[in-house]
């Protein structure tokens, strides 16, 4: 027989135990951040002057507040951005921006960008990447203030505005937004809700329809959308939800250059949902250019790795961009792209 008590203090323990492997969690991918924050002056260093900035975004949505009345609920929420700045820029001379949200559900920025940082420094790109609310390495609490395809937008909007206003080198008409997989949704949004603050678009194999994509996904992935502190339903209970935070629902809204690019053995993204989106585009009259790759090597990943092939679609994207950027320099081989990652 297992008398109550000795019951409630087993799940007592057990809940404990739980609750601390979960902070041990925080902790680990907090360090982990740190690790890579140095790592980045080490590989990018010698290329670029970089930063990591403090800013706000929007305060946290009505339905994440627990206690209306609690000291500073309503406050701007705060979030950190990496900005790359050339190291061979002249400081009294303008320069194009690329904002570069990172992917994932809950992820950060990290030195899997290396080289492509690297590229853009060899361009005389500015960049700016925000760590906009949701993403990992900053503790529970800001991981919980997630709002995929909503106020994480506006963060990335909010950095946009930050680096346009407060450094003098940028040239804020020319404005580029480039993203993959979730932070190609994100590159979309931001262009279909605020077309005057950018030139140009890119966005890499893009989450491009939620609806589709909690067809198709599995359980563990649509809880972190149904989380009680996100958006608490799931898709099949709040359709219109979703299509409101999925571009292939808001393409009549494109009003600037875009770039798509998607590969039929992506992992991750299937390209059904690149295609609707596409689709939506082209039913709506809009112009823009796309490319659907054949079963590329490396998958969800194929032109963000440094293989051959990677880096020939990458002169692509960078020769799109240079049409409405006008960088000083232009990548236009794929030896210059080595001469960037290795000088």
């Amino acid at each position: 027989m297992i008398y109550p008590g000795i019951a409630q203090n087993a799940d007592s323990s057990l809940k404990e135990i739980k609750d601390k492997i979960e902070s041990m969690g925080y902790d680990i991918s907090s360090l982990q951040k740190t690790m890579d924050d140095i790592y980045w002056y080490n590989r990018v260093g010698d290329v670029a002057f970089i930063d990591k900035v403090y800013i706000t975004g929007p305060p946290i949505s009505e339905k994440q507040v627990k206690n209306p009345t609690a000291m500073g609920v309503h406050n701007p929420v705060k979030f950190y951005c990496y900005i790359f700045i050339p190291k061979d820029i002249k400081t009294d001379k303008k320069y194009p921006l690329l904002v570069l949200p990172h992917g994932g559900v809950h992820a950060d920025f990290t030195t899997y960008h290396t080289h492509i940082i690297r590229e853009l420094m060899a361009q005389q790109y500015i960049v700016i990447a925000p760590e906009y609310r949701g993403s990992t390495g900053y503790g529970k609490d800001f991981y919980e203030k997630i709002d995929y395809g909503g106020l994480e937008n506006d963060d990335v909007n909010a950095s946009r505005d930050y680096i346009v206003r407060n450094y003098e080198m940028v040239d804020s008409t020319r404005v580029g937004i480039i993203g993959w997989s979730h932070g190609g949704m994100i590159a979309l949004m931001c262009v279909f809700d605020h077309p005057e603050k950018y030139q140009v678009c890119f966005a890499g194999n893009p989450v491009s329809d939620l609806v589709a994509r909690m067809g198709y996904s599995d359980d563990e992935y649509r809880k972190l959308f149904s989380a009680d502190y996100h958006l608490g339903k799931d898709a099949k209970a709040d359709i219109k939800e979703y299509r409101k935070r999925s571009p292939a629902w808001n393409a009549q809204k494109l009003k600037i250059p875009l770039l798509i690019h998607t590969n039929t053995n992506d992992d991750d993204v299937n390209v059904l949902e690149v295609e609707h989106l596409i689709q939506a585009l082209k039913a709506e009259g809009k112009k823009f250019e796309y490319e659907i790759f054949k079963d590329v090597e490396g998958g969800h990943s194929f032109d963000r790795i440094d293989t051959r092939i990677a880096k020939q679609i990458r002169l692509k994207i960078y020769s799109f961009l240079d049409k409405y950027l006008d960088p000083p320099r232009e990548l236009k081989s794929i030896s210059e792209i080595d001469k960037a990652a290795y000088r």
